[in-house]
């Protein structure tokens, strides 16, 4: 008996690691390194460097075990990010966005994942004690882990919001509402560097850090796999978008 060929069924990409899942797994190592610190430290507030050397001293060498163990949570939260901007980039492009915006994003986000691991091997080292005895050098390592994990990564951080945010508005990949609040935690983790300057500033960090991650963890399971998936109105805005560019 014939048998009539058969066409193989296209199965269209998975598009990589769902995003929205990356962005929670980052958040939940971000969550679970406080909480260990604060359970490892009964309570005790992480010494800022701003406290002075001795200060600084003093709380790492009798918190090395706090200090190690969040360092190790914290680069290990810096991996899925990576992955997030890697796979938020690859997303956008076959969104069909050609601008710049991708690019930035992934720039940012490879940013806060190499600074933020740059951060926490800082403050492994920190927590050795034949580094921590010694006051200058225990100040020195934790000025560089707190500009690093801080302004550094939020610098990031902020980028790899705008880089999706702005292409999510105008192609109406999410919720209005939602791509407006990106860019406005964009434009605040931008700002955070003024703290580097002006110490009052330094209030914009945890902003850009902890609003960042959970602004990545809604637009990741809200941004679209598919030109297909995307609303009318969005994908006539692509079609302009298009035209405007060629």
């Amino acid at each position: 008996m014939d048998t009539a060929p058969t066409t193989p069924r296209r199965r269209s990409g998975s598009g990589g690691p769902n995003l929205g899942v990356l962005a929670v797994v980052s958040t939940a190592l971000v969550i679970a390194g406080l909480i260990v610190a604060f359970a490892l430290t009964g309570g005790q507030a992480f010494v800022s460097p701003f406290a002075g050397a001795d200060a600084v001293s003093a709380y790492a060498q009798q918190n090395w075990l706090s200090i190690r163990i969040t360092s190790m949570i914290q680069f290990g939260s810096a991996v899925p990010l990576g992955i997030f901007a890697a796979t938020a980039y690859a997303r956008l492009l076959r969104l069909g966005v050609r601008v710049p915006g991708p690019g930035i994003g992934f720039y940012g986000g490879i940013t806060a994942s190499l600074l933020l691991m740059v951060s926490a091997l800082g403050s492994y080292v920190v927590s050795r004690p034949d580094v921590s005895s010694d006051p200058t050098v225990a100040l020195t390592l934790t000025y560089f882990t707190f500009i690093t994990g801080g302004v550094g990564f939020v610098t990031g951080m902020g980028l790899l919001v705008a880089g999706i945010a702005v292409p999510s508005l105008i192609l109406g990949f999410v919720p209005r509402w939602l791509a407006w609040t990106g860019l406005v935690i964009a434009a605040l983790s931008e700002l955070s560097f003024l703290s580097m300057a002006i110490e009052p500033l330094q209030f914009l960090l945890p902003i850009g850090r902890f609003g960042g991650l959970l602004w990545l963890i809604a637009v990741g399971f809200l941004l679209p796999k598919d030109r297909r998936n995307v609303k009318q109105s969005g994908a006539r805005d692509v079609a302009v978008a298009e035209a405007d560019l060629s």
